[in-house]
């Protein structure tokens, strides 16, 4: 199956490098528009993948082209290749809050299968939330599945919808993580650790902790029990966290993000 991106980026590598390393692919398979010449030549000699200056031979020389463009970007390239599109193409969305009518729309063409990636994909450590149209193929659905099984782990949807739940959820997530795990940082360095101490220290807890989550099953809160000994140090910082409303200001930023998914796809 030949491959098309529309769209060189971080994410778009993300996924060639990963279909590319587990064998779903090969580079002789894939072609990619990107308008910036030093990243199509990065590409190309990163990946031995075939490069283009415009979209038109993307669309023309593939069996499924991933779209990943930013969302003010998407009227341009509505106008560029907006109706090359034919019955047996698909086409593979990762714009943030990109719906699919709207995308239908703007491609004249009802193939179209709708993906919310994030950022840890870069490292085959993704989580992904996808849907399709009903018109898109065994073949390609099967396709689409295989690829985004190599940037982590990936979950089917039926309805739209959720998608941007997990735009707000998951694809945002790692930023409000990152914010927390710098936090820790500091909060190290402020008590009086070194940097590269204090920044060890925060990593491997909150990998740590992830995991033992991950692979006990256990709720958060029935760990957190665990962690949490009667008028101990543990219950003190977590009192701190509460009086400043951490747990409330995290569902603030998942509700807001999620809101703002909406609007998003509504312009």
């Amino acid at each position: 199956m030949n491959i098309g991106f529309i769209g060189g980026g971080t994410m778009a590598e993300a996924i060639l490098g990963g279909m590319l390393n587990a064998g779903v692919a090969d580079a002789g398979d894939v072609i990619i528009g990107e308008p910036v010449a030093p990243r199509r030549d990065y590409l190309a000699e990163r990946y031995g993948v075939s490069v283009s200056p415009v979209n038109g031979p993307v669309v023309g020389g593939s069996d499924l082209v991933a779209l990943a463009v930013k969302p003010q970007d998407l009227p341009k390239v509505y106008a560029d290749i907006g109706g090359l599109f034919t019955d047996e193409k698909s086409l593979l969305s990762i714009v943030a809050g990109a719906r699919m009518k709207s995308l239908a729309d703007g491609m004249q063409h009802s193939g179209i299968i709708r993906v919310m990636p994030n950022t840890p994909a870069q490292i085959g450590a993704g989580m992904t939330m996808w849907t399709c149209a009903p018109s898109v193929s065994q073949a390609h659905r099967e396709a689409a599945a295989a690829i985004l099984s190599t940037i982590g782990d990936a979950i089917y949807v039926d309805d739209e919808q959720y998608l941007d739940m997990a735009t707000a959820l998951s694809a945002s997530g790692p930023a409000y993580v990152f914010l927390i795990v710098e936090a820790l940082i500091d909060a190290g360095v402020y008590v009086g650790l070194p940097r590269d101490t204090a920044r060890r220290l925060a990593l491997q807890t909150v990998k740590g902790s992830v995991e033992l989550v991950s692979q006990t099953g256990q709720h958060p809160a029935a760990l957190k029990d665990m962690v949490t000994s009667p008028g101990g140090t543990t219950a003190e910082g977590l009192q701190a966290l509460e009086r400043a409303g951490v747990p409330a200001a995290i569902v603030d930023a998942v509700n807001a993000a999620y809101l703002k998914s909406i609007r998003l796809g509504r312009d």
